[in-house]
């Protein structure tokens, strides 16, 4: 009797099944993705990404992509003899950079993105916190040095309306959002970190997961010493690293801190150099990145933890 020839696509079974755990788990679940840093400018991780998003959704899950646009924002900005500062991390917004900002973001960089998507079916639909007043702001005033500084529209998120979001999710649609808002009074638009609206928008819309791109493979545990990542992190453990971080990582891990405190289930930060890694961490056994999760699972595994 002989025995049966291994079938050179065997692999690929072997790898869908090593996903079935997780997209029985994700099923139907919300995911916020924050699309940034180098996967941004990038052909082909940008085409990369979007191929991951389209994945999500014709795998059962419910992705929301949340977006920003710094270097398209400053390469337009130079474009018009506008000056580019930054103070606590922050863009410091005149209203003639806003008018920059709200160009780019709406007009550019969300037109990109949905346009990719839509190459693979009639799936993304465009928006800005704007519409429906779906995220209202009032004015951030940071602090620096123990003094109040203006850095003019920035806005600090007061409220957000999850009623469109939901719609389009219920329609099968993948809103694609930029990261502007309006203030209560409709009498000004803000520039609004994208960082912070992805987390806002995460545990407003009670989803599983907020994954934030960047350009680093996680949290360092003693970067510049040490390249080795922190691979899971609670929410306490998160919070006495927090005054250590670099300015740049400080919105993203806030953010992971803001979702996860409000009940959003796993937080992670995640390489976007490295091409499909939303679909490297939701659907294997190592994951890649770093994830937040509540100081209840402080035992569990990394990973997209099936059990």
């Amino acid at each position: 009797m002989s025995t049966a020839r291994r079938h050179t696509a065997l692999p690929k079974a072997e790898i869908l099944i090593e996903a079935l755990p997780w997209l029985t788990r994700h099923n139907g679940k919300i995911v916020v993705i924050k699309f940034g840093g180098n996967a941004m400018i990038d052909e082909d991780l940008k085409a990369a990404f979007a191929q991951d998003v389209v994945f999500l959704r014709q795998a059962g899950l419910k992705p929301v992509v949340v977006h920003g646009g710094g270097p398209q924002i400053n390469a337009q900005l130079d474009k018009q003899g506008l000056v580019s500062e930054f103070k606590a991390g922050l863009r410091v917004t005149t209203p003639e950079a806003m008018d920059v900002v709200r160009m780019v973001l709406a007009g550019q960089v969300q037109r990109e993105l949905v346009g990719l998507l839509n190459q693979h079916g009639p799936l993304a639909v465009g928006m800005t916190g704007e519409d429906a007043h779906t995220i209202t702001a009032t004015k951030h005033t940071p602090e620096i040095d123990g003094e109040s500084v203006d850095i003019g529209r920035v806005g600090e998120i007061t409220a957000i309306d999850t009623g469109a979001i939901e719609a389009l999710l219920a329609d099968g649609r993948i809103p694609v959002i930029s990261s502007i808002a309006r203030s209560a009074d409709d009498h000004h638009v803000y520039n609004v970190n994208a960082d912070t609206a992805a987390a806002a928008l995460a545990a407003a819309l009670g989803a599983e997961t907020l994954m934030v791109l960047t350009d680093v493979e996680g949290l360092y545990a003693d970067w510049p010493n040490s390249d080795e990542v922190i691979s899971r992190l609670t929410v306490s453990q998160l919070e006495k690293l927090l005054p250590e971080l670099s300015s740049g990582m400080v919105p993203k891990m806030e953010g992971c801190l803001h979702a996860v405190r409000n009940g959003v289930t796993t937080a992670r930060v995640i390489d976007g150099r490295v091409q499909h890694s939303i679909l490297l961490e939701i659907f294997t056994d190592e994951g890649i990145g770093t994830m937040v999760v509540p100081d209840s699972q402080a035992a569990a595994t990394q990973g997209g933890d099936p059990a």
